[in-house]
């Protein structure tokens, strides 16, 4: 799962003590469940940097803030789900401790899917 959030909220990028104590309390307990495997928050995107290589092109590195983007990755947690449902369920529970949030969940590509492109 990715989380997106406005770059332009305070709110985002400072929460607050509840909130903190609500997402500890989360976090502990998605892995005492065992669906939560890691997850972590990233800074704004002015303490980072973005890199691209178009095909056939040279690549080229940009400073932050991203100015074209009004909402960036704020964080990503990686979970162990049955299934998409149970995905779903996942993100939904970890959506409602936000006041906003946009959350994108994909699925980690295994070894099985490598060898099912090669062949």
């Amino acid at each position: 799962m990715m989380h997106r959030l406005d770059e332009s909220a305070p709110e985002a990028w400072n929460p607050s003590k509840e909130f903190i104590e609500q997402m500890g309390a989360f976090i502990q307990d998605s892995f005492e469940k065992g669906i939560l495997i890691t997850a972590e928050g990233v800074h704004p995107s002015e303490k980072g940097a973005k890199v691209r290589k178009v095909r056939g092109g040279k690549i080229t590195a940009t400073d932050g803030p991203f100015t074209e983007a009004k909402e960036v990755i704020g964080g990503f947690a990686l979970i162990n789900a049955k299934d998409l449902a149970e995905a779903v369920s996942f993100a939904e529970s970890y959506a409602a401790l936000f006041d906003e949030i946009e959350v994108e969940i994909r699925t980690v590509v295994e070894e099985e899917d490598i060898a099912a492109f090669t062949s």
